[in-house]
């Protein structure tokens, strides 16, 4: 299914220009966003947020018949069986990984529609679970899980815990002899491999190569195997394997799936995820369509036999389902045309840190041809947040707009230079709420202990 929008595919679905000229989100006028919350404000779209995840789930579906599978019924998904989509033999589970966005308004959307929930931390565990999620969908990830993680999730007996270490199977084994278990049923795990492989993304986010944080190295898996089949209270149901994020091209997917593939037969497989988005107009990732078919063929053709496959999609599920608006402070010109606005690294990290591009616009003035540098506020020379924006003759008050800000905004904000993180706006039908707050300047002492 495809994402429409009124402008460029970077925007969330239904963005347009109103009869002003002003960029509309969700039916909200983005100037009054601007007057009536203040920015910096990262805005998202409901609809198109909620979209994408059904967008998801049809893909599945959609594949699941193409090879002979029946899919359940509309009513079993709205209903949130379980086992995710169930299609024939098979089990389908669309998981979003909350590290994403966080905020409960937008776990809780992914909690309605019938999504699993991937949670990296004790912290992200707590937010799912507020959310609606329940514990038996939820994946517990992490590479430095900590005692009292393991402890939550064993209590809460989550659908899985995705094992990352042999530490973490000696840790397992012995809160499981403390008496941990819920309901004293087996746990069931899955453990993740890192079958060495490097896609085309950006070091930072690459995980599969063979010298990663992340998981069991190939040669080490079977020796993972047997102990964590050793222990009881823990159910092996399958592998997990994540090669990284950003991927624009889908053929690691069946390179990793060949490798899974010597490992054995397991019921349960998860092939990680992390289809790549849309930053800038010019890039054009794979469709939804094209890479849950890639994940299901790459199972069908390497692993045999199984009862239960586990999709990630990652960033794609929230990241052009939102902008980040901001107001021009300053315009100041020598060598280049510096924009300075209200916020920068302390609500997006992203090209700080990976060199990200991004795109932007005046709200109610886009298509301008004025080369400058869009800048953040805070005391580094790297603030930078858009190095070649292209802006129509941009002045102090003029609203901006950056897409493609849904994921990794609200989640990686920080209070640096005393900035007070922004609030997170949902709009749907011309209605905008409130969902997280703008820190307060006395948020900023709130921890401090005199």
């Amino acid at each position: 299914m495809a994402i429409e929008t009124g402008l460029s595919h970077v925007y969330p679905m239904g963005a347009r220009l109103n009869e002003r000229g002003v960029l509309e989100l969700g039916g909200c006028d983005a100037l009054e966003l601007a007057r009536e919350f203040g920015t910096p404000a990262y805005v998202m779209v409901e609809d198109d947020l909620r979209t994408r995840a059904r967008a998801f789930i049809e893909a599945a579906r959609a594949a699941g018949s193409k090879a002979g599978l029946a899919a359940e019924s509309q009513e079993g998904r709205a209903a949130g069986s379980q086992a995710g989509l169930a299609v024939g033999h098979e089990h389908l589970a669309i998981v979003y990984a909350s590290k994403a966005s966080s905020c409960a308004a937008l776990l809780r959307v992914f909690a309605q529609e019938g999504l699993w929930c991937d949670v990296a931390s004790g912290g992200e565990l707590h937010l799912a679970l507020n959310a609606g999620f329940a514990p038996e969908r939820l994946l517990m990830h992490g590479n430095a899980k900590s005692e009292a993680e393991l402890r939550a999730a064993l209590r809460h007996r989550l659908g899985l815990i995705v094992i990352d270490n042999f530490d973490e199977i000696d840790r397992l084994a012995r809160l499981i002899a403390e008496g941990e278990l819920a309901d004293r049923a087996a746990q069931p795990v899955l453990i993740r491999a890192t079958p060495d492989i490097r896609p085309d993304t950006h070091e930072k986010i690459s995980t599969g190569q063979a010298d990663s944080k992340f998981g069991f190295a190939m040669d080490q898996v079977s020796e993972a195997i047997l102990l964590v089949r050793d222990v009881s209270g823990l159910e092996l149901q399958g592998i997990h394997a994540h090669v990284g994020s950003q991927l624009l091209d889908l053929e690691p997917i069946h390179r990793a799936a060949s490798q899974l593939s010597t490992l054995g037969a397991f019921p349960t497989w998860n092939l990680g995820g992390g289809l790549g988005v849309a930053y800038t107009s010019h890039q054009r990732p794979p469709s939804i369509e094209e890479y849950v078919g890639a994940v299901i063929e790459a199972a069908r053709l390497h692993l045999g036999a199984h009862d239960r496959l586990l999709i990630e999609p990652g960033r794609s599920l929230t990241a052009n389902a939102g902008v980040t608006l901001y107001t021009v402070e300053s315009v100041k010109r020598n060598v280049s045309t510096w924009v300075a606005v209200d916020g920068g690294m302390s609500d997006n990290l992203r090209p700080m840190l990976y060199n990200a591009l991004y795109e932007a616009e005046v709200v109610d003035r886009f298509g301008g041809d004025t080369a400058c540098v869009l800048a953040g506020k805070h005391c580094e020379s790297g603030d930078v947040i858009v190095r070649e924006a292209l802006l129509d003759d941009p002045r102090a008050g003029d609203v901006i707009v950056t897409p493609a800000t849904g994921a990794y905004g609200h989640a990686m904000a920080n209070n640096y230079n005393g900035v007070t993180r922004p609030p997170v706006i949902f709009c749907k039908d011309g209605q905008a709420r409130l969902v997280v707050r703008r820190d307060s300047l006395d948020d900023l002492n709130a921890r401090d202990v005199l």
